[in-house]
């Protein structure tokens, strides 16, 4: 996975951003201070920084203007439509605006590294392998066929690994929002999806409100 530097001098949002990139895999470099993020930056290579723009020290724009190939997310209060198009000319890639739902925050990061090739693209565990490009999943080295709706969900939890996910959210995500049925039908696809590949241990049921897979 990614290698990320995190600038945020609010210690809460920092830890909360951290843990949260650390669950689905990311390699976080924690940095509270402009100036410091500043010589991290020459000293090290990153795949993204998430970046606040009110930092002691330099603010994000002055430390934008320092990063050269590194794709740049900035996350701040600042959320006037003035201070979104001042951060994306500057340089940044996405603006997202506090407060922030936490799988927003993972869904931006996701599509930022994708768009720059830098995002995960196969991933292997226990005798399964999943190829993301390709969207095939192989047990045992011999190809599993899944339902299109199957291998999304497949690909949902496993992007979101080791956060709880409600049905409500998965439905939003797998099924998007004009989906007509009932959260049942995830049941329905977690059960083919422990069954087809062997994952009764890997994803864990959440007491009263959805699924977690457990990597």
């Amino acid at each position: 996975m990614a290698k990320i530097l995190i600038v945020e001098d609010e210690q809460a949002i920092n830890d909360l951003i951290c843990l949260n990139l650390r669950l689905v895999g990311h390699q976080c470099h924690q940095c509270f201070d402009g100036k410091e993020a500043l010589s991290l930056l020459e000293g090290e290579c990153f795949d993204l920084v998430i970046l606040d723009v009110m930092l002691p020290g330099a603010s994000g724009f002055e430390i934008v203007e320092e990063i050269k190939d590194t794709p740049v997310i900035f996350v701040t209060a600042k959320g006037t439509l003035e201070d979104r198009l001042k951060g994306l000319r500057a340089g940044g890639d996405d603006y997202i605006v506090k407060p922030f739902e936490i799988l927003e925050l993972v869904a931006r990061v996701e599509a930022v590294l994708r768009r720059k090739n830098r995002q995960e693209r196969i991933l292997e565990f226990d005798d399964l392998k999943v190829d993301f490009g390709s969207k095939q999943v192989f047990k045992g080295g011999e190809e599993i066929a899944l339902k299109p709706k199957e291998y999304a969900l497949l690909e949902t939890l496993l992007k979101n690994r080791n956060i709880a996910l409600s049905r409500e959210k998965l439905i939003n995500l797998v099924w998007e929002f004009d989906y007509e049925g009932d959260t049942r039908t995830v049941d329905v696809h977690i059960q083919h999806l422990r069954g087809k590949l062997g994952l009764q241990e890997r994803i864990k049921t959440v007491y009263k409100l959805g699924y977690r897979f457990e990597l």
